[in-house]
């Protein structure tokens, strides 16, 4: 053991540190325990077994461990290494903390470079693509809690953590709360369980339709599993076991978002029979697989061809202007250009 250090399994350290995150939204701790998992494996595949005598040469070898394909089993573009690395720096100054790593070993993750807009994800669920997930689940999954999740996080724009922390008491489907013209949700702060990702400053109610306050409703009196959580609260969208979980939503989007779950021909040609990615635990790898944030993005691109207000959009998608800009809307130079021709007289 290095001098004045103590001890302690790579794997405890973790739990440790995520014990201790209480200040993070649950979307943030869920990516830091998805990244902190791989950091265990790697560990555990190069027989570390005390952090105490982790060194610099080891973070370059983790680096490159995950940039071909470690723990994912495919190789991560350089958005996704940069997240994937800066968790560990946090995770190893915890670590320093208790006196379980060197002070400066944080210091020592190499942290990937990206040009101008290298740290912008391009990945999005295109707006056609989403209603027609809609459309299928609409039909053969109507108000089921799948259909409930894509709804949700579609129409309102909401992040996974936020319609997490969504109660039964949260629901206006009738409309007739005071100074309401119709049904919408409120988005609440709660923490430490259920916190928003900007607070009391991300609390805000948002507008729904009609159609999606009565599949809410069907839902709620039919498949809703009818438990509350371990405070007490009765949360919208349940399991068995409580309160849904942010990785079974985000499970649940790399599920629909697969051509071949709807029975439509694979883009990628591969065979549904013999294909790794149908089933559980490998669906992320799909290429057609997308996430909660895609879907976020795709809603902010729908928006944005839209012509529609983008100070109304950022108050309903608790993100400023520049954020939406820089990391959601994804329509192309020719969609701009088009949209640009209304506005010119050509």
């Amino acid at each position: 053991m290095t001098d004045g250090l103590e001890s302690i399994h790579p794997a405890d350290a973790v739990e440790l540190y995520l014990e201790g995150r209480d200040d993070a939204a649950a979307e943030t701790i869920e990516a830091h325990d998805y990244r902190l998992r791989a950091f265990v494996a790697w560990c555990d595949e190069e027989g570390i077994t005390d952090l105490t005598n982790l060194s610099g040469r080891d973070l370059y070898a983790y680096r490159v461990w995950r940039r071909e394909g470690g723990y994912s089993g495919e190789e991560l573009k350089t958005v996704t290494l940069r997240g994937d690395m800066a968790t560990i720096r946090a995770f190893l100054r915890f670590c320093a903390d208790i006196d379980a790593v060197r002070g400066d070993l944080y210091d020592q993750v190499p942290l990937p470079t990206t040009d101008s807009g290298g740290d912008v994800s391009d990945s999005t669920l295109d707006p056609e693509h989403a209603i027609d997930i809609l459309d299928y689940l609409g039909k053969f999954e109507y108000a089921s809690r799948r259909h409930v999740i894509v709804l949700m996080l579609w129409h309102t724009g909401c992040r996974a953590g936020e319609l997490r922390a969504l109660d039964l008491g949260d629901l206006d489907l009738e409309g007739d709360r005071p100074r309401a013209e119709g049904p919408a949700v409120h988005f609440v702060h709660r923490p430490p369980s259920t916190p928003l990702k900007n607070g009391q400053n991300g609390e805000r109610w948002n507008a729904i339709n009609g159609h999606v306050a009565g599949v809410l409703a069907d839902f709620i009196d039919g498949p809703r599993e009818d438990v509350q959580d371990d405070e007490g609260r009765d949360p919208l969208v349940t399991t068995r076991n409580g309160r849904v979980a942010v990785s079974t939503i985000r499970d649940t989007l790399y599920r629909v978002t697969r051509p071949c779950w709807r029975g439509e021909p694979c883009p990628h040609d591969y065979d549904p029979d013999t294909c790794e990615f149908t089933t559980y635990g490998s669906m992320s790898r799909c290429p057609s697989a997308r996430s909660p944030h895609d879907v976020r993005s795709g809603r902010v691109t729908a928006h944005r061809l839209g012509d529609e207000d983008r100070a109304l959009v950022s108050d309903r998608m608790d993100a400023s202007e520049e954020v939406l800009d820089k990391h959601y809307d994804r329509r192309s130079h020719r969609q701009r250009a088009e949209q640009r021709r209304d506005h010119f007289e050509l």
